[in-house]
């Protein structure tokens, strides 16, 4: 796991606090136990920190649910990040979340990602979303020339690959998840259509 700072850490660990409290209220995730929440999501969500791209190019997330992975990548990266969460009481949540950890570089976007408008993203997220037939579309539209796209993946995640390389041309870099052995992280460039007039 990445070093980080140590108001960083105190950070990550005040929103911690926050969703805590939210979940009696909304589903943000399944878990109630913290240190299960911790392990998880938390933990899973920094061992994506080390694959973002240098400099300080914006973040996307989609369907940022209670925060993980953008949120927590907001915190530890300091980069200017958008969370699309279309869920009126999900991104509530990351709106008050962003307000009390003073996230001035974070933007929530309360709409379906169809309906976002994003700047050109140096690095796109989701977790747990969409398969990569579905998710590809997305990363064309919002990310920048050079930008990667990196997708937690569970077991059927070269399966997913498979299914969507007819349609995309990508380069492909695969990562085993430090949480779930199990698991796939890809990180995807290059990404087009393999027919451009498809």
């Amino acid at each position: 796991m990445p070093e980080l700072d140590p108001a960083r850490v105190a950070a990550l660990e005040a929103f911690l606090e926050l969703l805590l409290r939210w979940n009696t209220r909304i589903n943000l995730v399944a878990e109630r136990d913290p240190e299960a929440i911790r392990q998880r999501h938390l933990t899973d969500a920094l061992q994506l920190l080390p694959l973002l791209p240098e400099g300080d190019g914006p973040l996307g997330d989609l369907g940022s649910g209670g925060g993980f992975p953008g949120l927590v990548l907001a915190i530890a990266s300091g980069r200017p990040t958008h969370l699309v969460e279309a869920d009126r009481r999900k991104s509530a949540f990351l709106t008050e979340a962003a307000g009390r950890l003073r996230l001035a570089r974070l933007r929530v976007h309360p709409q379906r990602i169809e309906n976002a408008t994003l700047p050109p993203l140096a690095a796109l997220t989701a977790r747990a979303l969409a398969p990569l037939t579905t998710l590809l579309p997305h990363a064309a539209r919002f990310l920048a020339p050079g930008g990667v796209a990196i997708f937690p993946k569970g077991r059927n995640a070269e399966a997913e690959l498979t299914a969507a390389l007819p349609d995309w041309h990508v380069r492909t870099e695969r990562f085993v998840s430090r949480t779930d052995p199990e698991a796939t992280i890809f990180r995807l460039s290059d990404i087009r259509r393999a027919r451009p007039d498809a």
